[in-house]
């Protein structure tokens, strides 16, 4: 009989002076994701500062411990006994398991995997039908949600910094030139490598931050249009409502008006 799949996982909010004693080591695989603060994250052979979106990643049977440089905030799940779907997706982040690794995550990403990590320490602490099965489903998604947005390389970790840049400061027209100095790269080099990482070139990136932002600020708030035109970086309502036609098929008045239609008939009797 093969041995059943476990998963423990939480949420660990640590002051300042903490740390770990002891190098230790586990039979289960360990990820642990910097939710807030900063961090020490030491084995043999490396320290490595960790800090808010760092994802680390530990092969079973490393020596490590950790230590908080300011208040930290951990999300921690180990695995043990994983099902071969499951397993194939921690032998990509894991990359071989001699070392562990580290990763990170754009602001933004990190603070979706948050609200989905808090969503399954709900459904694990009910109780589900089938909770092997429901364990190993959203394992699976949680592990794939971390290999399909984290970056590897201090070049992709930079981009992503510049990406947040560019979503906190929709109400600008952001210069390339300024990214590539915010980067320390040149301008060709800044593009291409932002391309390769998020299939979008900045400019392509911030609109699309632009209309996620407008349809939030119309649906979730009472604002008025040219109120939402400025805070996502139109002077004149007018061109906000053109860009926003030109790309939904309806303009801006028109679409809230659906969603809350839409929304009235969700929750009608």
């Amino acid at each position: 009989m093969d041995p059943v799949f476990h998963i423990r996982s939480f949420i660990g909010t640590f002051d300042e002076d903490w740390y770990d004693v002891g190098f230790h080591e586990n039979v289960t695989l360990e990820i642990e994701i910097v939710l807030e603060g900063r961090g020490l994250f030491e084995w043999p052979e490396r320290k490595v500062f960790v800090e808010s979106g760092h994802v680390v990643v530990i092969p079973p049977g490393i020596p490590h411990r950790f230590a908080a440089v300011s208040k930290v905030r951990f999300g921690v799940f180990h695995l043990q006994h994983m099902p071969p779907t499951l397993r194939d997706v921690a032998d990509k982040l894991a990359q071989g398991g001699a070392q562990p690794r580290v990763y990170a995550l754009s602001r933004l990403d990190r603070d979706r995997f948050e609200k989905l990590f808090r969503e399954w320490l709900r459904v694990h602490s009910s109780t589900p039908k089938d909770r092997s099965r429901t364990n190993a489903v959203w394992a699976e998604l949680l592990l794939l949600y971390l290999h399909e947005h984290s970056q590897s390389d201090l070049q992709a970790m930079t981009i992503t910094k510049a990406a947040d840049f560019l979503r906190e400061n929709l109400r600008q027209h952001v210069q390339m030139a300024d990214l590539a100095d915010l980067t320390g790269m040149t301008v060709a080099g800044f593009r291409r490598t932002f391309e390769k990482i998020y299939r979008l070139s900045p400019k392509q990136y911030q609109q699309q931050c632009r209309m996620q932002e407008a349809k939030w600020l119309l649906s979730a708030t009472d604002k008025d249009l040219n109120e939402i035109a400025e805070q996502v970086g139109f002077h004149r309502l007018h061109s906000f409502s053109q860009w926003f036609k030109s790309a939904e098929g309806v303009s801006p008045s028109a679409w809230r008006k659906r969603q809350k239609t839409m929304h009235g008939r969700e929750h009608g009797p």
